[in-house]
């Protein structure tokens, strides 16, 4: 074994924000690296035990949007990496919320020996330019169609070159009991069918973070989607028919509607990554979540 070799088999990660995404991601990395330390953050006591019993780390850590708490901050910032997966929740909360939350976690950064950081952002803010997008085309909040997500991504790569920040965009995430056609069975005379996905399954999410935490952060921005973009109709019959539901009716519309195809070409330079859910078509569901 060789001194890299250690060395890397020792991270320390944080993961803020240990939820729906993260805590599959945490037994992922646990499980192919036996002498990783992996912390996760919760703002649910009920939680707690769960982490614990898998091997993470558990603190409960609410932010209002700063930390309620300090206890435990310290040494949960006392990392190597730092994953930071805090949902926006833009519609919930006040305008500004979110991007006080993420300066409240840099002021943590700022204190701490953190040097590798990857930040889950969402490709919600690209506007529908009717054409395919790539990561060049949102730089500033102006042109965002989420212009907090933006000042938060921009807060962070401020960090550089001090530390090395990767930005995710994650397209619509999926998988288990997220099912798109729950969300949508027996609606009539929808106009949206037509529209091209942007989705990514979580597993494909977890094991594409995983490859960057292995192979070494890039101070790039990234968007992260399924390489098929099949239509939404497709997509809404395919899973209601899976778990007899009633599909959703189509009607035509008077024009085309608005779309994007989130382009997936800068991260498949960057990174070797096979997807295990390449087409939405064929992603995996249960009605229980197995995985979290």
């Amino acid at each position: 074994m060789t001194d890299n070799d250690s060395k890397v088999e020792k991270k320390q990660i944080s993961i803020l924000g240990c939820g729906w995404l993260g805590f599959p991601l945490a037994q992922r990395l646990l499980s192919q690296h036996s002498t990783w330390e992996i912390n996760g953050s919760t703002t649910s006591m009920l939680k707690m035990n769960g982490f614990v019993q898998k091997g993470i780390s558990a603190y409960m850590l609410p932010m209002n949007p700063d930390f309620v708490t300090k206890e435990g901050l310290d040494t949960f910032f006392d990392v190597d990496t730092l994953l930071i997966s805090l949902p926006p929740r833009l519609t919930k909360n006040e305008p500004g919320f979110y991007v006080k939350q993420i300066e409240s976690v840099i002021a943590e950064i700022n204190q701490s020996r953190i040097r590798d950081i990857i930040f889950i952002s969402s490709t919600g803010i690209y506007p529908e330019l009717n054409r395919i997008v790539v990561e060049d085309d949102v730089k500033t909040p102006e042109e965002s169609e989420s212009p907090e997500m933006v000042v938060a991504e921009n807060l962070l790569i401020a960090l550089r070159p001090d530390r090395n920040v990767s930005i995710l965009r994650l397209g619509g995430l999926l998988g288990y009991n997220r099912i798109p056609g729950k969300y949508v069975q027996g609606k009539k005379d929808m106009t949206t069918g037509s529209i091209p996905v942007n989705y990514i399954h979580r597993d494909d999410a977890a094991g594409i973070i995983a490859t960057i935490l292995e192979t070494g952060i890039s101070n790039e921005t990234f968007n992260v989607v399924a390489p098929v973009h099949t239509t939404r109709r497709e997509v809404y019959e395919t899973s209601c028919a899976q778990f007899g539901w009633e599909a959703p009716t189509f009607a035509e519309a008077n024009e085309q509607p608005e779309f994007k195809v989130i382009s997936g070409e800068k991260l498949d330079k960057h990174y070797c990554y096979a997807f295990k859910f390449p087409d939405p078509l064929q992603f995996y569901y249960s009605l229980e979540d197995h995985g979290a």
